[in-house]
């Protein structure tokens, strides 16, 4: 790990706060959408893993099968998914996302990058320079 001079402790104090703001907004973008984050969450992981299992999902949600199979029934109702059988195995069900299941999902992301588009435009050219220097050093902490 690089030794460094500056206080990770100080700046994780001073970042958490801003991302769970940024994170909260975004989350509200989904719910005007007519979607809760979690349900977003959700079709994003069968977006990237289309044919997941119920099982398969629980267990990246950390959930029980039993709650994610709930999840999906509204999910299923809403006519974002679909539930498919197997085609080499009868007893295994995979999802998939539906027509308006990718829509949402279209619509979460626009109304999200507008939300982020707009707060950036009033900054200035050396702020907006900062963040976009900030992004991939965040997005390898993840």
């Amino acid at each position: 790990m690089p030794e460094t001079k500056l206080d990770t402790v100080q700046i994780a104090d001073r970042l958490r706060p801003v991302l769970l703001q940024v994170g909260r907004e975004l989350r509200r973008e989904a719910r005007e959408v007519g979607v809760s984050p979690h349900q977003v969450s959700l079709l994003v992981a069968i977006k990237y893993r289309p044919g997941i299992g119920v099982r398969e999902l629980a267990a990246r949600e950390k959930i029980s099968a039993p709650a994610m199979s709930n999840h999906v029934d509204r999910l299923e109702r809403d006519r974002l998914v679909l539930r498919q059988p197997s085609d080499t195995d009868k007893r295994r069900v995979g999802l998939t996302l539906t027509e308006e299941g990718s829509r949402v999902l279209r619509r979460v992301r626009s109304r999200r990058t507008a939300w982020l588009a707009t707060r950036l435009r009033g900054l200035t050219e050396q702020q907006l320079a900062a963040i976009d220097a900030a992004i991939e050093p965040l997005s390898e902490i993840l």
